[in-house]
């Protein structure tokens, strides 16, 4: 199950880890399985852990007062989960974070992984490059949102994120896109025209 951590970090650092710091990963990341619909984070608790998925998929997302769900975050493989705010800040999370697949993840806490860093001076630069790379696509989602049509946000993400397409349903890409279901069955209909 780690094997897939240690492929995903040594993607993103200059010197493959060795096996001393594969070990000391291994003793700090903690399997979790959860099983479909079943909650990694609910709306209202402090975010203790951050989770590497490597097997399945899940969702954040926060609800309104009408009871609509407005989806922040699809994760899959090789994706991170966590509410950072949250994590960092010590407050109530504003979202639920729960498996659309029954997942297998690898858990840590922040102390931990502060704890970890300290010991495996590449984690850092792991967690500046990935870091750097969330802040670009945020930005460029942002950007997306509010200046392209329904129809371009549905392409750009078809196109970057295939896998996402397979993997969620209608009502949950279109929550994610910021449009209705409909809509997005509109947009999808055209294109196979």
């Amino acid at each position: 199950m780690h094997s897939n951590l240690f492929a995903y970090i040594n993607r993103y650092i200059s010197s493959p880890l060795t096996s001393e710091e594969e070990a000391l990963i291994e003793a700090a990341f903690q399997p979790k399985k959860l099983r479909k619909k079943q909650y990694f984070l609910q709306e209202g608790a402090v975010c203790k852990y951050v989770g590497f998925i490597v097997k399945g998929a899940m969702r954040q997302y926060s609800i309104d007062e009408k009871g609509v769900e407005h989806i922040v975050h699809l994760y899959i493989e090789n994706y991170w989960a966590s509410d950072r705010e949250s994590s960092i800040m010590l407050t109530p999370s504003k979202y639920n974070i729960d498996a659309w697949e029954d997942t297998e993840l690898l858990i840590i806490t922040r102390a931990e992984m502060l704890d970890l860093m300290g010991k495996i001076p590449s984690l850092v630069e792991m967690i500046r490059l990935m870091d750097e790379r969330n802040a670009i696509a945020n930005q460029r989602r942002l950007n997306a949102t509010i200046s392209n049509t329904a129809e371009k946000n549905y392409e750009e993400f078809a196109e970057n994120h295939p896998q996402f397409t397979q993997r969620f349903p209608q009502h949950i890409i279109a929550s994610y896109l910021g449009i209705t279901k409909e809509t997005l069955s509109r947009i999808r209909k055209q294109a196979r025209k």
